[in-house]
């Protein structure tokens, strides 16, 4: 797959707890690393697997310089999470950060969202599904790879017994995902309200909550993805909902994730990430610098020229409108409202950024490589405005 092509020529060992994760772009690290583990069912793997669900994060010493993949907001509280387990905490705007008090498991943590300053949620490695009610101090373990991987057969039987179109085949794909055991990563966990979530992940892993969070159900026989292409992010409007994935593949939903078609690709790569534009507008990103953009809800496509070549890792909308975009060097892209045309900041990353956030004072705050980094809002002021 285009995704393991990538990571063959970018390769670089990471410290964790075992040297079978191997990590290429930031954008990419979780599922990469997932990939290159032993062929399911050996022994080895078990053991790897059960260790970390089961051995709860470890305090570092070294955790506020360790690779973190994603960061939110938690009402006046930022929560990073990242490798290891670790789940980091800042109350000061990203000025100084300090690791949680619990987190059960201690594999690698891909995404988190909260949806009040208290209620929180993280994915990551082994179809893990944390939750936090203390503004992400704590965590506890809701889910797993095992269990993911059931409610999927569920769902598929359910197809089954319902006499849809191509049951027989989600049957056996939701079979074998039982029985590769919890090796699948979530990779972003995305919460249109407190009640309504979504998890997505690797293999076109998709679950649902219409409960916040007090049951889950399959969303993988509603997406048009027979190949179970990796699915990387998810963008919410409304009852809109998009998806972006591996090998140009593009999913969107009018009705709250009940239905979902596929969207034309304008291209045959990996897109990493998606954003909401204006009106119906759509811009999507990933390998090889490539950015689309759309005016009418996917229906047709332009491309950006972001004048470089690097895989771009992570979007954002700041609070006046205007796009950022990070790419595998550690380049800030500033874009138009409309993502008709970006410009390269003269303020960067000296690492590849994995995540982005923009603080109530205008700040700018990176999730990367080596740990968070803080950008305050004057030496954003003066880079080149496209």
């Amino acid at each position: 797959m285009d995704v393991c092509n990538v990571l063959h020529s970018r390769v670089f060992a990471m410290s964790a707890n075992t040297s079978l994760f191997r990590y290429s772009l930031p954008s990419i690290i979780a599922l990469c690393a997932a990939m290159l583990l032993p062929a399911p069912g050996l022994a080895e793997e078990r053991l790897v697997v059960a260790d970390v669900l089961e051995t709860p994060a470890t305090q570092s010493r070294h955790a506020q310089r360790s690779l973190q993949l994603a960061v939110t907001q938690a009402g006046q509280r930022l929560v990073a999470v990242g490798e290891r387990g670790i789940v980091q905490l800042s109350d000061d705007e990203g000025r100084s950060w300090r690791q949680a008090s619990h987190v059960p498991v201690s594999v690698t943590l891909t995404d988190v969202e909260f949806v009040s300053a208290e209620r929180g949620w993280a994915v990551g490695h082994s179809g893990v599904l944390l939750s936090s009610t203390d503004g992400g101090e704590n965590w506890s373990l809701v889910m797993d790879g095992n269990q993911a991987a059931q409610i999927v057969l569920q769902g598929a039987q359910q197809q089954l017994a319902n006499g849809a179109e191509g049951a027989e085949r989600a049957v056996r794909s939701a079979e074998y995902l039982v029985a590769d055991g919890p090796d699948k990563p979530f990779l972003d966990v995305t919460f249109a309200s407190p009640s309504r979530g979504y998890l997505i992940g690797a293999y076109g892993l998709a679950l649902e909550t219409r409960d916040g969070g007090q049951s889950w159900q399959s969303l993988v026989e509603r997406i048009p993805n027979p190949r179970g292409n990796h699915l990387y992010q998810m963008q919410i409007r409304g009852q809109e909902v998009v998806i972006a994935g591996e090998q140009g593949v593009l999913f969107r939903s009018l009705d709250g994730g009940q239905s979902f078609s596929q969207l034309s690709a304008p291209y045959a790569g990996t897109f990493f990430g998606v954003l909401g534009l204006q009106g119906d507008g759509l811009l999507v990103y990933g390998l090889q610098g490539n950015a689309w953009r759309s005016t009418d809800g996917g229906g047709s496509w332009q491309q950006v020229d972001v004048g470089q070549s690097a895989s771009l890792a992570a979007g954002l909308r700041l609070s006046d409108g205007t796009l950022l975009l990070a790419d595998e060097s550690g380049r800030l892209l500033h874009g138009r409202q409309d993502a008709s045309r970006f410009a390269a900041l003269a303020v960067q990353s000296p690492a590849s950024i994995t995540d982005l956030l923009q603080t109530a004072d205008g700040a700018l705050v990176l999730a990367g490589v080596r740990g968070m980094q803080r950008i305050e809002q004057h030496e954003l002021d003066a880079g080149v405005s496209p």
